[in-house]
């Protein structure tokens, strides 16, 4: 490790999204390398609304590895962040920084210290995936830190050990994730089956029903759902593979009402698991019921599947919209039922992509207010609304897998105190 000065603190910064599963991965076989029951395809999200974007950095003078999450310390000593770390120095290569004057060889990794730091643009274990988004960018920033090579989906396999679903956040579009037969894992990739440019028509919007930690964690409620639900098993071994087929299909030929049928078909099956299982898991609630009852009443009315929903590991809503005229009505929908709350403000009730609310014709909260009912109620039943159920809408789309930040502005640490800002 040749430099002049034992001061130097080198980074590295990227930003990784989240996704979303629309055909779920629910349960493992091997618990320790996270191998799940069956393949699972999702849709990564726009970075720029929905991300992690994480700082890592390396120093001889740091005396241990250290993380903060979101500003706040927390313990690096668990499996999951010891395995990824592991993996990474094991493939690390030799850096080289002409202007610092650094020079790291591939085998000095191992006796060198990181600080990480971490920071999520939405609610942490609210069911939105951020675990994904969190560990597939820690990966990724690691690997381009330390100079790793990646072999096919060599990186998507050590973000799976973080958290599952992180390896389908280590590429953009539509993801699928290999379920993989070898004992070790090596197998258990993503794969990347059309980029987001391949369907880039559809509009997504999340209703963030809650933003709480939810009761049950997805880690126990796969490992309850394992050991009780005969559903699941029937599930992994029969359903799945037919839909993932299907859905492939679907991804290929841009087939909005097949990708719609199958991915609300799963979310409710998945939920159906989760209620199979003993003690039964609650992830919806009250306010989950009426965001289905509002799409199915929907499609029902028109004859033809307009959205689509799916569900996590949690009560907030991901509605899929084939278009920006369909997804500016769905949000009409959806603003008449779920209307901000008195002392929110339209705009920052809705978050990420605010020009559907053009498309909405909404610019204010008295268009809110004046909103006739939804054609498909008028005269049917009360036309119902809930102030506040909702907490705000996310619009975004799909988007690229993670990329590494270049404006040392963006870091998240100090280059001078080798901390977080």
């Amino acid at each position: 490790m040749a430099a002049e000065t034992q001061s130097w603190v080198l980074m590295a910064t990227a930003r990784a999204p989240t996704n979303i599963a629309v055909i779920k991965y629910w349960g493992k076989r091997d618990e320790a390398l996270i191998l799940p029951i069956n393949d699972s395809i999702s849709v990564t999200l726009d970075p720029d609304h929905l991300s992690a974007t994480t700082t890592v950095a390396v120093s001889p003078s740091f005396k241990q590895d250290r993380m903060w999450l979101n500003g706040k310390e927390i313990s690096l000593s668990g499996g999951r962040y010891q395995n990824c770390l592991r993996e990474i120095r094991k493939r690390a290569g030799d850096v080289e920084d002409e202007k610092k004057g650094i020079r790291i060889k591939k085998e000095d990794w191992e006796k060198m210290h990181l600080h990480i730091a971490s920071y999520n643009n939405f609610p942490t274990a609210a069911g939105l995936a951020s675990s994904a988004a969190g560990f597939a960018c820690l990966v990724f920033t690691l690997a381009k830190l330390m100079n790793v090579k990646e072999e096919h989906g060599d990186l998507s396999a050590i973000a799976r050990q973080g958290s599952g679903s992180a390896c389908r956040s280590m590429y953009g579009g539509f993801v699928k994730w290999t379920m993989g037969n070898d004992a070790d894992g090596s197998d258990s990739i993503a794969v990347q089956l059309a980029s987001n440019t391949h369907w880039d028509d559809l509009v997504i919007i999340i209703a963030v029903v809650s933003s709480k930690q939810k009761e049950t964690s997805s880690t126990t409620g796969m490992r309850e759902s394992v050991e009780t639900s005969p559903l699941l098993e029937y599930r992994a071994k029969t359903v799945v593979p037919n839909r993932v087929l299907q859905m492939e299909e679907a991804i290929k030929s841009r087939d909005f009402a097949s990708l719609a049928r199958l991915t609300c078909a799963d979310s409710n099956q998945f939920h159906a698991v989760c209620l199979d299982t003993s003690p039964p898991i609650f992830y919806m609630n009250d306010t989950s019921h009426r965001i289905i009852s509002l799409v199915e009443r929907w499609n029902r009315s028109e004859g033809s599947l307009q959205v689509a929903y799916t569900f996590d590991a949690g009560p907030n809503a991901v509605l899929i919209a084939p278009n920006r005229k369909v997804a500016g009505l769905l949000l009409q929908r959806l603003l008449f039922q779920f209307p901000p709350p008195p002392e929110s403000e339209l705009a920052s009730y809705i978050l990420g992509d605010k020009s559907i609310l053009h498309e909405a014709g909404l610019q204010s909260r008295k268009d809110v207010e004046d909103l006739p009912p939804p054609v498909e109620i008028k005269d049917k039943v009360p036309s119902q609304k809930f102030p506040g159920d909702v907490s705000y809408f996310i619009c975004t789309r799909l988007g690229s897998g993670p990329r590494l930040l270049t404006d040392e502005n963006q870091a998240l640490i100090s280059p001078e105190t080798g901390c977080p800002k």
